[in-house]
């Protein structure tokens, strides 16, 4: 396999799938765990890999709402703002989080990149509302202070 410098990862999961077109979508996951992301030059490149047409890559990428093309942080923060949450103010554990990592009003991930924060319309735990996931654990019946204090403990988790 030829140098292809940050391309070497991409070149490595395209091998492991055999550059099947058809593996398109696990591809890109591989891709988006390694990276968190998507970069345009690696779609680009897997295109140009798998001979499909950007087009298609690119469509797939934003077709799926798993798919993002732009950089998030180690540590994904989801917020629940559907009806249950929203009626038990989910909006101000929004703003606890955006204080607590001093982001700006459109900034939804930090400058370090260790956290990255998203609203979503249902976490399918509305009897805990209002409720929120860090990676992959759910907290139910969340506070401000609940709020701070998570963030304080993966902060303190990061430091070591």
């Amino acid at each position: 396999m030829e140098n292809y410098g940050k391309f070497d990862r991409v070149c490595q999961i395209l091998e492991e799938n055999g550059k099947d077109k058809a593996k398109l979508i696990p591809i890109l996951q591989a891709v988006q765990d390694v990276y968190r992301y998507l970069p345009e030059e690696m779609l680009a490149f897997i295109a140009s890999s798998l001979n499909i047409s950007p087009a298609r890559v690119y469509g797939v990428a934003t077709f799926f709402s798993h798919f993002t093309l732009k950089p998030k942080g180690k540590h994904i923060i989801k917020v629940c703002d559907g009806t249950a949450c929203h009626v038990k103010k989910s909006t101000l554990l929004i703003d606890a989080i955006k204080t607590k990592l001093k982001l700006g009003a459109s900034e939804m991930t930090t400058k370090d990149m260790l956290f990255t924060i998203e609203t979503v319309s249902c976490l399918g735990a509305c009897g805990l509302a209002p409720v929120m996931v860090i990676d992959n654990d759910v907290h139910g019946q969340v506070t401000p202070e609940k709020v701070s204090k998570l963030i304080d403990d993966i902060m303190k988790q990061e430091e070591k």
